[in-house]
């Protein structure tokens, strides 16, 4: 019960102000779109020079905490996620808000993510020893077949055709492969200069969220309808996380996901988000309800991306492995303090890691209690017309994807995804499946490139990737997940059939 003894440390009236500013700052970056929590907490890290190093961890862990959930909010307003860990959240996110539930819906969001977050601590307290073990024993073929399993619910994600699913994630996964061959160093399939250095994910996430968005607002301003974004309606906060603590399933689903995918070095909120989405709505009674303002939907890829939180810092804190890129920019911020992941970090330093330990938790309530309050005022953004809200958009969707790499390239992958997918939005496609092809095939790629290599040198490849107890639970997994998503599929195709009928 080490991190009993240091929590006073966080009640000081500048580590209290550090908590506050970081929170609320990650709370307004997080819902800017292209500033992803990693770059948000790598825009921090130069103001931490000059602290002591429990300051300067508090400030970066509450950024890292609440850009996670902050992203939600532009996902849910104005339908454009404001980081990967938030395409869930928008399928059913902003259909609400176009119900007239945005607040409601928001509330659901810091309400299940400061459930999945305060969980995710408690693992990274009592569990860090034993899941560091864990976090060893994912090799290439482990992570290999963990992006297969993320690749076998494409078909099923934001889409009400598996094919039309499949296609766009087989696009995404195509779109992926552009740029230098990660194992030889030579270009592929580079038809302009803007894609020497491959499509990014931040710009391919805003050009195929933001832009059809924009075009949508635009095309609705030239027919003269009310263009205006839906009103917030009127939602009672207590009901609304009354309703939301009821809903045990879809919590328990999105913090289980969450932290097992945290563990897992390099994953990331995005993949925990859409798979804890995937599962809930299989696990669902009403699955049909999904991606027409479901609150489980929200709930469970909310409390998924930040209960990924604290795991994602285990393998960090213990073996200088990332859990996710932004734990990969904290390491940046323990080693310029002279903080070196390991043994020595709970002994020597004992005060410092307990102490930013506990702040994460101290964290997660203020991050509760301004998402809220901002949720109770965030109407203003509703009620701003379409052409204006069209013009914002677009203003931050092109500063957001230059900002990335400085590069203009970057801006023209962006419009041109998104006005592809504008289009191919009016005959059923969904930008989800695209975008986590793209996230998912580099992460397939690399790995069976790096297990081919390793199995090639010993018994075989086939052998290599097959053998051993997690390879066999996982392939299990995706075989379990393919036959669902069939069965999910005859299923929906003979009730359409019998209503037709």
């Amino acid at each position: 019960m080490d991190f009993l003894n240091y929590f006073g440390n966080v009640f000081t009236v500048y580590h209290i102000s550090l908590l506050i500013g970081g929170t609320f700052a990650g709370l307004v970056l997080g819902a800017l779109p292209g500033l992803s929590p990693t770059m948000a907490v790598a825009l921090m890290i130069p103001f931490t020079f000059h602290m002591e190093p429990a300051a300067g961890l508090i400030l970066l862990g509450a950024m890292y905490t609440a850009t996670v959930a902050g992203g939600a909010i532009s996902a849910i307003l104005v339908n454009v996620p404001g980081a990967p860990a938030n395409i869930a959240t928008a399928m059913d996110g902003h259909q609400l808000a176009k119900q007239g539930r945005a607040a409601e819906a928001l509330y659901y969001c810091f309400t299940s993510s400061f459930i999945g977050g305060v969980l995710g601590i408690f693992v990274l307290i009592f569990f860090t020893p034993p899941l560091a073990d864990l976090a060893l024993k994912f090799g290439p073929t482990e992570l290999f077949w963990i992006a297969i399993l993320g690749i076998t619910i494409i078909g099923t994600i934001g889409s009400r055709s598996v094919i039309k699913g499949l296609l766009s994630g087989l696009f995404g996964i195509a779109l992926s492969t552009i740029g230098a061959n990660p194992m030889l160093g030579e270009d592929r399939f580079v038809y302009s200069e803007h894609l020497e250095s491959g499509i990014h994910i931040v710009a391919a996430l805003i050009g195929l969220f933001a832009v059809p968005q924009i075009l949508t607002l635009i095309e609705e301003a030239r027919k003269d309808k009310n263009t205006s974004v839906h009103a917030l309606g009127e939602s009672k906060l207590v009901r609304s996380v009354v309703y939301n603590l009821k809903r045990f399933k879809a919590l328990t689903i999105g913090s289980l996901v969450g932290i097992i995918v945290g563990i897992i070095p390099g994953a990331g909120g995005q993949i925990a988000g859409l798979v804890a989405y995937d599962q809930a709505r299989k696990l669902s009674r009403n699955p049909e309800n999904f991606g027409k303002g479901e609150p489980d939907g929200v709930i469970a890829a909310e409390s998924a991306n930040n209960a990924m939180v604290g795991p994602s810092l285990v393998p960090l804190l213990t073996l200088s492995i990332p859990g996710s890129p932004t734990a990969a920019v904290l390491l940046g911020g323990l080693l310029i303090h002279g903080l070196f992941p390991g043994p020595d970090l709970f002994t020597i330093h004992a005060e410092v890691t307990w102490t930013f330990i506990d702040s994460l938790l101290v964290a997660q309530v203020f991050m509760l209690v301004i998402g809220l309050i901002l949720s109770r005022h965030s109407g203003w953004i509703m009620k701003i017309p379409g052409h204006y809200m069209a013009a914002t958009i677009f203003i931050l969707a092109a500063f957001g994807t230059y900002s990335i790499q400085s590069s203009y390239s970057d801006v023209v992958v962006m419009a041109t995804l998104g006005v592809f997918m504008y289009f191919a939005a009016k005959l059923g496609f969904s930008p989800a499946p695209v975008v986590l092809g793209i996230i998912l095939g580099p992460i397939a790629e690399d790995n069976f490139l790096q297990g081919k290599l390793i199995g090639e040198s010993g018994d075989g490849v086939f052998s290599y990737f097959t053998s051993g107890m997690l390879n066999i639970t996982m392939i299990i997994l995706c075989a379990a997940s393919i036959a669902y998503s069939v069965y999910t599929e005859t299923k929906a195709r003979k009730m359409r059939a019998s209503l037709i009928k």
